[in-house]
């Protein structure tokens, strides 16, 4: 019976990646990746070798038929993303839902999320929170962050280095600039950071620094009566 392993990846360390997923890695007939240069890294390290098989944004779509097809002439298959959770603000739902679909058993196992840690690290309570990702890129970001804004709860992002600063002036512009947030990048790599300030604080200090890595922004829920 063929049957899709997701596997978490490590979001940062290497070392970030539990027994069973590095068991099923080695059982694996294939692995289907984001990119298989990251992919085969995180192999390599670990000295397992796989044909690694592209599966990204671009193609996931057209040939998901073909993937399909794929795994069920395997009896297993791994599909991992560059970092986290394949599923989460990463390729895999339209492949998890064809596989629902074709009766193909699938098992995903517990790992790596980047938003968990930031979470857990803002000091912000985290019993219920509002997990979004990344934000349009263009359309629909003002009326999602007027939603967000509302939000008793804790709310996250992920956001690019290249849209952080207009991320944290438009959730000035729908929060407030004493509304409190910390930021979190490089999360457990070498340099990881986070900055916890009101959002005006956080504005300048990145204005004022180098921009760089993958961030989560985690966001104090409204407390206004």
């Amino acid at each position: 019976m063929a049957k899709l392993y997701i596997v978490p990846s490590p979001i940062g360390n290497l070392e970030d990646i539990t027994l069973r997923a590095l068991h099923i890695l080695q059982e694996a007939s294939i692995v289907l990746s984001e990119d298989t240069r990251v992919s085969k890294k995180l192999l390599s390290h670990y000295q397992i070798q796989k044909p690694c098989i592209p599966y990204h944004q671009f193609n996931e779509h057209k040939q998901l038929q073909h993937f399909i097809e794929l795994i069920q002439q395997h009896p297993s298959v791994a599909l991992l993303s560059d970092a986290g959770t394949p599923g989460i603000s990463d390729p895999g739902y339209l492949l998890i839902r064809a596989c629902i679909q074709e009766n193909i058993d699938i098992e995903c196992l517990p790992g790596a999320t980047a938003f968990v840690p930031a979470l857990v690290l803002s000091g912000f309570p985290c019993d219920r929170f509002y997990f979004y990702g990344f934000l349009p890129h263009k359309k629909g970001r003002q009326s999602i962050l007027a939603r967000l804004a509302q939000l008793k709860e804790t709310f996250i992002l992920y956001e690019s280095p290249y849209r952080l600063l207009k991320t944290l002036e438009m959730l000035i512009e729908h929060c407030g600039k004493e509304r409190k947030i910390s930021i979190s990048r490089e999360i457990s790599k070498l340099h990881e950071e986070t900055l916890r300030a009101p959002l005006s604080e956080a504005l300048t200090y990145f204005q004022q620094h180098t921009i760089k890595g993958e961030f989560v922004l985690i966001v104090e829920g409204n407390n206004m009566e």
